[in-house]
């Protein structure tokens, strides 16, 4: 099994304090439809930076604005698939504080999930747990004025016209900015310290997750696919390295769409270069990636879910019970350790 040859950089079970143990998977992120990524509300440009365009010769000269995936834009919609899973199996838990069921952006987690012990927490005045997935925000290959285009959107009254029954014209009228189909973004993911089943559970929410950015329910089609592991003992180099270096190798003229075979050779050609660099220890081949990718599908699969979800809730447990023990003498262990019904 490939996922053996990661050993000496996977933990063997989860542990409170680092040990320097860090995976890196490079992840290309492609978009399948119209795709929105803005940090403000709507009629914002995209979010983009001015970089520079490669690493080498003119290219290290030239400037570029690039479209970014800002590193919120990637986890929110990966931990939520994670969390629908853990729902589904009733492996969320009640927050001890108030006995409501974990959930993002309240404040109160329960601190006793799987999602919380990896993708981590800060309750307010409780505890706190660090993140294990350190991401960084994901750049666009080609400049941004080449992938982007303008949509006008309007909402017409039931009369199919823009004016209602008394005359007056329709204000729903507007003219935004979207990432066309077919843009490539690329994507360095760090992992620290985290265990086989937890990086099945991490792979699984990045290749399974499949809607990203605004209005998702209507725009936002995406497509996640892993082009390397390793194993090191440091971060290895960030995304922008990594667009900047494919840059310099991708032929000239470059527009867009890009050719997504061609893309894949360079992107593999230049983290193949990464081997030896920066601590790094262990690097999969196509064939031990392959089979890590089939490992991952096989325990997100109907039939070992269930078990795959709750062996990895079960190797949480010695540590969950810290927790009620610390809090014996101020009161606080009502609700503690209870699995929740599911939600309906």
């Amino acid at each position: 099994m490939s996922i053996s040859k990661l050993s000496s950089v996977l933990a063997t079970s989860y542990e409170n304090f680092p040990k320097g143990r860090f995976i890196t998977l490079v992840v290309l992120r492609t978009t399948h439809s119209e795709t929105i990524f803005r940090t403000e509300g709507s009629g914002e440009p995209m979010c983009s930076e001015f970089v520079q365009a490669g690493l080498e010769g003119e290219n290290q000269k030239t400037i570029i604005q690039r479209l970014v995936m800002t590193k919120r834009k990637q986890v929110a919609p990966e931990r939520r698939y994670g969390r629908e899973h853990l729902r589904a199996h009733e492996l969320l838990y009640t927050n001890p504080k108030d006995g409501s069921l974990c959930s993002l952006n309240t404040n109160a987690p329960c601190e006793m999930c799987v999602d919380c012990f990896l993708y981590g927490f800060a309750a307010g005045g409780g505890g706190a747990q660090k993140s294990r997935i350190w991401t960084e925000d994901a750049f666009s290959i080609l400049p941004a004025s080449d992938v982007v285009g303008d949509r006008t959107i309007n909402a017409i009254y039931e009369t199919g016209t823009m004016r209602d029954e008394k005359g007056n014209a329709s204000t729903a009228l507007n003219t935004s900015e979207y990432i066309k189909p077919g843009v490539h973004f690329l994507d360095v993911v760090t992992l620290k310290d985290v265990t086989a089943d937890e990086l099945r559970y991490i792979i699984g929410n990045i290749l399974f997750t499949s809607r990203y950015g605004a209005v998702s329910s209507r725009v936002g089609r995406m497509e996640n696919e892993i082009l390397g592991v390793f194993g090191s003992i440091t971060e290895l180099p960030s995304s922008l390295e990594l667009v900047q270096a494919t840059y310099d190798v991708l032929g000239k003229p470059l527009e867009h769409p890009l050719n997504i075979n061609q893309l894949i050779t360079a992107s593999k050609q230049v983290i193949a270069n990464w081997k030896n660099k920066r601590g790094v220890s262990v690097q999969l081949s196509e064939e031990e990636l392959a089979n890590l990718l089939t490992d991952v599908e096989t325990n997100w699969s109907p039939d070992e879910r269930d078990n795959f979800l709750k062996r990895l809730t079960q190797s949480y447990e010695s540590f969950r019970q810290v927790a009620p023990e610390k809090n014996k003498g101020k009161g606080k262990s009502k609700g503690k350790n209870t699995p929740v019904e599911v939600e309906i």
